[in-house]
């Protein structure tokens, strides 16, 4: 079965309160097996429109990405990033 990734890019504009949405969102992430391969980091873009802050979260599946990503325990988080940035967040299947 191809593992699941939910992948985010984010811009920042308030530290410390992405912080607060980060811990709460890594609560979360544990509470579903979530396993962090890329979070922040050195950035260059090559092409198109990048933003200085990427995420890839791995979990065994698609659907367990999923689960976390539409959990209610995000959704706290997410009430915590409201104001400090934009973020553009998706769910992806692996290669099989």
């Amino acid at each position: 079965m191809p593992k699941g990734y939910v992948i985010a890019r984010a811009t920042v504009t308030d530290p410390t309160a992405w912080g607060q949405y980060a811990a709460k969102a890594g609560e979360a992430m544990k509470k579903y097996g979530g396993n962090p391969i890329v979070r922040g980091g050195r950035v260059e873009t090559i092409e198109g429109e990048g933003r200085a802050r990427n995420v890839v979260i791995e979990f065994v599946s698609f659907d367990a990405a999923r689960a976390y990503a539409t959990s209610a325990e995000y959704a706290a988080a997410k009430v915590l990033r409201q104001g400090a940035g934009s973020i553009d967040i998706v769910v992806v299947e692996g290669a099989a």
